[in-house]
């Protein structure tokens, strides 16, 4: 039997979808300075500032991920606590790194993983200390205090994923363990080839939504007497990360309320990263509801804590 409403639905998805498509590609042939400046901001942006930080951290983790276990099974908290650490350090999208890995090594279930997905999210101490607190924010001191703030909301949520997962347990799923693992292959060259991928996904997402921002950016400024500043680092924020804290920092630096809205972007993520971890995490087919729910709760929780902190 044919089911005509959602046909309908996915008719009409995909009229939007290609609506969009054909819009973004117009746009970007009326204004093509303009989108290779953004592309450019974006590519400069993730060589000076993501690539540094997230590649050695991604090829370690992957390289620690793959070599293969005792096989014995390891207490909940622990392999939950593994996934935080290694997931919550690195930067984005290593989060979603971790977690897909350990599920495709049987280590945790798939109920499990979106818990973890949305606990183990958040930016590498390196770019907040030294890119967002050491240049943007213009101290040390400050960057410390964001990155407290991301963690005590991260742990926040972490707790809750525990007593979830405590309470409800898992007794509808079973590890399947390490049954992905290849005996002959080598751990550390998997780690650099699946690293590589990971980079080239980064580093695509970044550049595109940057140049959509900007051109995005242009044309509304232009169509509405809009502040340009307010526009730049609204849509910039909206869509990628970096280039929004960036943005923010160009135009509100003397602002009271430039270190929350600092923490709103980074709590925000955009959509440049949302899409890294979607894919990553749609690769290991990771639920992803939880991580919508806790993107919510940090964009509010993060600003809150850092204004005690401060």
């Amino acid at each position: 039997m044919i089911d005509y409403p959602q046909q309908k639905s996915a008719s009409i998805d995909s009229m939007i979808s290609i609506a969009i498509i054909w819009g973004l590609i117009f746009l970007f042939i009326l204004q093509p300075g303009i989108a290779h400046d953004g592309a450019e901001a974006g590519a400069q942006l993730f060589v000076h500032a993501l690539l540094p930080y997230l590649l050695p951290y991604i090829i370690l983790t992957q390289w620690l991920l793959k070599i293969p276990s005792s096989g014995k099974t390891t207490r909940n908290w622990k392999r939950f606590l593994k996934a935080y650490i290694l997931g919550s350090f690195g930067g984005f999208p290593v989060g979603a790194v971790t977690v897909s890995e350990m599920l495709k090594n049987g280590e945790l279930t798939r109920r499990e993983s979106g818990y973890l997905l949305a606990a183990c999210h958040a930016p590498g101490p390196m770019f907040i200390i030294g890119f967002v607190g050491t240049e943007l924010l213009g101290d040390v001191s400050v960057g410390w205090k964001l990155l407290a703030s991301i963690h005590i909301a991260n742990l926040l949520f972490f707790l809750f994923a525990l007593f979830s997962l405590t309470n409800n347990g898992n007794k509808d799923e079973n590890r399947a363990v390490l049954t992905n693992l290849k005996l002959n292959s080598s751990p550390f060259l998997d780690s650099i080839k699946e690293s590589s991928s990971v980079i080239i996904l980064v580093a695509t997402t970044v550049i595109f939504f940057s140049s959509v921002g900007n051109v995005l950016t242009s044309v509304i400024t232009s169509a509405f007497t809009i502040d340009l500043g307010i526009t730049k680092t609204v849509l910039l924020a909206i869509f990628e990360m970096t280039s929004g804290v960036q943005s923010a920092a160009d135009h509100f630096f003397t602002h009271p309320v430039f270190p929350y809205m600092i923490a709103a972007i980074i709590s925000l993520n955009g959509l440049s990263i949302h899409m890294q971890v979607f894919v990553i995490g749609k690769s290991a087919n990771v639920p992803m509801i939880p991580y919508v729910f806790s993107r919510a709760f940090s964009v509010v929780a993060v600003p809150a804590i850092l204004y005690v902190l401060l």
